[in-house]
């Protein structure tokens, strides 16, 4: 196999996965170092936009679904309980937001996409010495979530509703 059909075949599994590749498994399903993977995504990257490398491996933004943001406002302990409601119902965490009256906006990227993702989180919450953005606001924070229609964000709307999560936005508020 050439270097060129790798990074084509290494592209195509990028738009096939469903969850972070880390460069690892490519190396070993192409039988070649990582150092030759990772040379291997700088040069995809130039030609690629939307490639991202994450702490789970490589992913390639998709857009093809809709994206809608929620004001929720919950407890710490409910924590994961509101993002599994999310992903339960197809939802892609992309982020998190407060909207501080002193601040402004504040924004952070999560890349939520399943309970897997929900569990590591959690428990890189528990073993750190941090909290959650959203209490520095009283437990009110913003959510951008992918879906692939608007559908499925109308439905995780309305089970953030019935959950009690969902929260009225206040005249202050500058939801972008």
């Amino acid at each position: 196999m050439t270097t060129a059909q790798r990074r084509t075949e290494i592209l195509q599994l990028l738009k096939k996965a469903d969850a972070p590749v880390a460069a690892k498994e490519l190396a070993a399903h192409f039988g070649v170092s990582r150092q030759v993977i990772v040379q291997d995504m700088a040069v995809i990257r130039v030609s690629t936009p939307g490639i991202l490398s994450t702490t789970r491996g490589y992913v390639l933004q998709q857009d093809n679904g809709s994206a809608r943001e929620f004001k929720v406002c919950h407890t710490p302990a409910q924590t994961a309980d509101e993002m599994n409601l999310i992903v339960d119902c197809g939802g892609h965490i992309k982020n998190i937001s407060i909207s501080h009256r002193l601040y402004g906006r504040i924004s952070a990227d999560m890349d939520i996409r399943s309970r897997q993702d929900v569990y590591e989180f959690m428990e890189t919450l528990k073993n750190s010495r941090s909290s959650v953005l959203s209490n520095a606001t009283s437990g009110y924070h913003y959510h951008l979530v992918a879906a692939d229609t608007p559908e499925r964000l109308d439905m995780i709307q309305q089970k953030l509703q019935e959950a009690g999560f969902l929260a009225p936005l206040q005249p202050w508020e500058q939801v972008q």
